[in-house]
């Protein structure tokens, strides 16, 4: 898919807009971020929410005490004294990815396996606050799309992302912010699964959330989660797997939690600070 097709996207919202969301009304002069809080919930929410809790952790503790367990019970099935195969839970598949080009990792395994590790990493790069930068943007459609589409879909993204749309989201021509504002876009693919496989080309969906907005004082676009699945087709080009086309949708979203909200100081750190993953399948 390319960038100004008319379906939605989800990286483009349709109408030349990230994953970024605008407030829906005008706030105050307090900080958007310290200043949201959800309504309180009357006390047999509250109560309902404090029992599932402490269910879960019960739960959790039960588990980790049988995990635990010597393998010497007498009472168990085998009756031997053999503890659990330590391999039943070591790291199974495919070695993920061989290295990386620009940053980006590169040389998948020839197998389903591969162009799902590829897929989630593509995914994260085609939501990245880079992908709107021109010059870091050129190299990450060089780079993951197949060579006869690198043309054509560059000058389509140079299109999209546009200096009115750089504007309209607060960033100069070079997609930088203000000065004492970060603008955030990460992804993290939450799982992946293949629809269809062939030596040559795979279709791989990947399901994603994120953190998407501005952080800073005077933004109104504020950091806000988002949920999407990003559908990619992929082909077997030069030795790895390369974008033919992709497409995104919403959701799933789960329900919100009922985390407090953190401050744009808090949230610029944090981008700072946590680098992100390699993904694989």
């Amino acid at each position: 898919m390319s960038p100004d097709d008319n379906r939605n996207d989800g990286l483009f919202g349709g109408s030349g807009e990230t994953r970024t969301r605008l407030p829906e009304g005008e706030g105050g002069g307090d900080d958007v971020y310290g200043g949201m809080r959800r309504s309180p919930r009357s006390g047999r929410t509250s109560s309902r929410s404090l029992v599932t809790v402490v269910g879960v952790v019960v739960l959790l503790i039960a588990a980790i005490a049988f995990a635990n367990r010597g393998g010497d019970d007498s009472s168990s099935g085998d009756g031997d004294g053999k503890k659990p195969d330590a391999a039943a839970t070591a790291p199974t598949g495919e070695k993920p990815v061989g290295g990386k080009n620009g940053g980006i990792p590169s040389g998948y395994a020839h197998d389903d396996q591969g162009a799902q590790s590829a897929a989630s990493n593509y995914a994260v790069a085609l939501v990245s606050a880079d992908i709107l930068k021109p010059d870091r943007r050129t190299e990450i459609v060089k780079q993951l799309f197949v060579a006869d589409k690198v043309s054509e879909l560059r000058g389509k993204f140079d299109k999209t992302y546009s200096k009115e749309f750089l504007d309209k989201v607060g960033l100069d021509e070079k997609g930088n912010p203000a000065p004492g504002q970060t603008y955030v876009s990460r992804t993290a693919p939450v799982g992946a699964k293949i629809t269809a496989y062939a030596d040559s080309a795979a279709t791989v969906e990947v399901w994603c959330t994120g953190a998407f907005g501005t952080a800073g004082q005077d933004t109104t676009n504020p950091v806000s989660n988002d949920w999407f699945t990003l559908t990619l087709k992929l082909r077997w080009a030069d030795n790895d797997w390369k974008v033919e086309s992709f497409q995104s949708k919403d959701g799933p979203a789960p329900v919100n939690g009922d985390n407090k909200i953190s401050t744009a100081d808090e949230i610029a750190k944090a981008v700072q600070e946590y680098g992100g993953f390699t993904y694989a399948r």
